[in-house]
């Protein structure tokens, strides 16, 4: 299957899997039958051709599906084969369920860890192994997280609802919708493993589903503010990439080539938002953000400001993560010893992530300590999976 095949197939799941739900219930199945069809066109498509309507040979054809397992069900489901015989999915269809379908998946019967394990699946078309790595879990975890969270949904008395929240159920969901929304956007920004730095249709489709949850809900800081740090981070996507393919790290980016135009919203957005709502982890993250897009040149950076937003957010977020980001921090305002003292005590579930390994690296080279800095870059390079960064990590242990 060629990568535009794959891209095209991906980005129509969700489009296919909403229809389904919507009209026959029963998400486990539905699920199936998309997944079957998928399969079909990545098989029939390449020989045949693309048809005229994709997304409607794809409904046709898990429909059917969808049907056959109709009628193999017990005599309970009589009436439901009926219907849906007489009253098959239009192919016709305008109505973009990709929203409703996300709040599905985070349905209130599944534990948080399983609803974005399945919404990155379902919604996102992250394959297990990619969300394993943005867990930092083994991948047989998140197979069983979607297993079981397919069985809980069925198993729901309301698991056949295709609907958005009500207004009392909201709460228990967004949350676990936004980060869901946060993990499709990184995967898109750096992708996990493969030969392209940037997977765009994910970070595109996370900033889109973003921004149609903002709209439905403007007065929420932390849809505001994911959607701030979204579009103050994808601005900088045109400048990450060297003609030649290698990684460009912040600090030596052309800045003229920054997505001017998301800057200017992304930094509005998040200014007003800190100004009319409660401050959380994803204003804290986008006003990092607008720290860095703000600074002309990389040596303008205002990194005592930066250390005391990370400070605020490790105290409302902590997290591997978050801990290694305000090191940074620490090393650019107080020095690189004092940074690397720190990275002594960093939290184990990155012991054995490239990042680490990257951030060491970094630091021993600021520090003088070339040698060392070489070997961490080397170590870092094999850890990732992620081929722009092992050639700029091999590029640095060579230089």
């Amino acid at each position: 299957m060629t990568a535009d095949l794959e891209s095209l197939l991906r980005e129509l799941a969700p489009q296919i899997l909403g229809p389904l739900v919507r009209r026959y219930g029963g998400f486990d199945t539905c699920e199936d039958a998309v997944q079957e069809a998928l399969l079909a066109a990545s098989q029939q498509w390449p020989a045949d051709g693309l048809p005229e309507n994709p997304r409607g040979w794809l409904i046709t054809v898990a429909s059917r599906r969808r049907i056959e397992m109709l009628r193999s069900e017990a005599a309970r489901l009589r009436r439901e084969e009926t219907v849906a015989l007489m009253e098959p999915v239009s192919t016709a269809s305008d109505v973009d369920d990709t929203l409703t379908l996300l709040f599905l998946c985070c349905h209130p019967a599944l534990t948080a860890p399983s609803q974005i394990a399945l919404t990155l699946r379902a919604v996102g078309g992250l394959t297990t192994g990619e969300i394993a790595r943005a867990f930092l879990v083994p991948e047989s975890t998140i197979g069983q997280r979607i297993s079981r969270a397919k069985a809980k949904i069925k198993a729901s008395s309301s698991g056949a609802e295709f609907r958005m929240p009500s207004s009392e159920e909201l709460p228990d969901r967004l949350a676990a919708v936004l980060h869901v929304l946060y993990l499709i956007f990184n995967e898109g920004y750096t992708a996990s493993s493969g030969e392209s730095l940037h997977r765009v249709e994910l970070s595109a489709e996370a900033i889109r589903l973003t921004r149609q949850l903002f709209e439905r809900l403007p007065a929420e800081g932390e849809v505001a503010g994911l959607l701030a740090l979204m579009l103050l981070t994808d601005a900088r996507r045109p400048a990450r990439v060297s003609p030649d393919g290698l990684l460009v790290p912040l600090p030596s980016q052309d800045r003229r080539l920054w997505n001017a135009e998301a800057v200017a919203e992304g930094t509005e957005l998040i200014s007003r938002t800190l100004r009319t709502a409660p401050v959380g982890p994803y204003q804290l993250q986008a006003a990092i953000a607008a720290v860095h897009d703000e600074a002309a040149r990389a040596e303008d950076t205002d990194w005592r400001q930066i250390l005391v937003l990370y400070e605020l957010l490790e105290t409302l977020a902590p997290g591997p993560m978050v801990s290694l980001n305000r090191i940074v921090a620490v090393a650019m305002v107080h020095g690189p010893q004092v940074g690397l003292e720190q990275l002594t005590a960093a939290d184990p579930a990155l012991a054995s992530h490239h990042r680490l390994a990257a951030v060491r690296a970094h630091l021993l080279e600021l520090a003088g300590e070339k040698e060392a800095a070489r070997e961490a870059y080397r170590l870092a390079a094999r850890l990732t999976l992620s081929l722009p960064e092992q050639r700029y990590l091999e590029s640095r242990a060579s230089g």
